[in-house]
């Protein structure tokens, strides 16, 4: 680990009053490390307050979000290892060095955070249907599929800028496609700090159809079958359940029947056909490296 340089990003969107005691903490604490600010459009003095405090500061011109400024610390990070932490206070600088001893091990160590540590008690019940979600379609036990506190190896962190949401929901989208390309991922239990002010920005139930058709959209992008199985699945139940309530009240086999097992078979076929084209791109790309700033397509938003 001393062999590979560190950067920690910072996103930051008006902290004026936690970033500069945070980024003080954490020079104190790592002197070595490069610390990059991404101000994302702040309306009060961040940029100014973080500098002050030691940090490198990349400024937006105008807001564009959380996922926007992790992408733009991607891109102008030095450090073999990024770590990215949210600028409010809330996760523990200390915690850093947790992530980091396992870094050489795991392409990702992600801080997942405790039961005590949620915001409330709808956005804990939230989180845990997300990660019972995201599991199933990683199929891997995803502890804190949200957490915004994570170390990455920068090569990897690097294959994946095209593919990350300029919202809240990029971690989601880093973890469920390291997951499934197989790159490999640890979770170590972390507390964090209530927010020193304001409240979260996300919403439980408006950004909870967001991670919905974000989880869904990575799966059909890496595993389609995983999300065309469980639909033709369906379908057929519902038109044998259908057949054997016709049959017995009407003794026929009806149009709607007929329907429901066609189409079932028609999303299975679907599945498989695009199994196998996501397997033939993968392969085809296997030997090459992902342009990094190739983020022109495939934002998840």
């Amino acid at each position: 680990m001393n062999k590979q340089s560190v950067t920690i990003i910072i996103p930051a969107y008006n902290e004026a009053p936690t970033i500069g005691e945070f980024v003080t903490k954490t020079k104190k604490l790592y002197p070595d490390f490069e610390v990059i600010v991404i101000n994302d459009g702040s309306k009060d003095n961040t940029a100014e307050v973080a500098e002050k405090a030691g940090a490198s500061v990349y400024n937006h011109p105008y807001n564009i979000g959380n996922g926007a400024a992790i992408k733009a610390g991607i891109r102008i990070a030095k450090g073999d290892v990024l770590v990215f932490m949210d600028g409010d206070g809330q996760h523990l600088p200390e915690d850093i060095a947790r992530l980091l001893e396992h870094i050489q091990e795991y392409d990702m160590v992600v801080g997942a955070r405790t039961k005590d540590s949620q915001a409330s008690v709808d956005r804990a019940i939230g989180n845990r249907i997300y990660n019972l979600f995201s599991s199933y379609v990683a199929n891997f036990p995803v502890q804190d599929l949200t957490s915004g506190f994570r170390a990455v190896k920068a090569e990897v962190a690097k294959k994946f800028v095209y593919l990350l949401p300029n919202t809240y929901s990029y971690p989601t989208t880093l973890t469920l496609g390291m997951l499934r390309t197989g790159r490999s991922v640890k979770y170590i239990p972390i507390r964090i700090k209530r927010r020193q002010k304001g409240i979260s920005d996300i919403k439980i139930y408006r950004d909870g159809v967001r991670f919905f058709m974000i989880i869904t959209k990575i799966c059909t992008l890496y595993s389609p079958l995983r999300v065309f199985l469980p639909v033709s699945f369906m379908m057929f139940v519902s038109g044998g359940l259908n057949y054997f309530q016709t049959y017995i009240f009407h003794g026929r086999f009806t149009n709607m029947s007929t329907l429901l097992f066609v189409t079932s078979i028609l999303v299975f076929m679907m599945g498989l056909i695009s199994e196998q084209i996501c397997q033939m791109r993968y392969e085809r790309r296997s030997g090459s490296r992902i342009a990094p700033d190739s983020d022109s397509s495939g934002e998840y938003d």
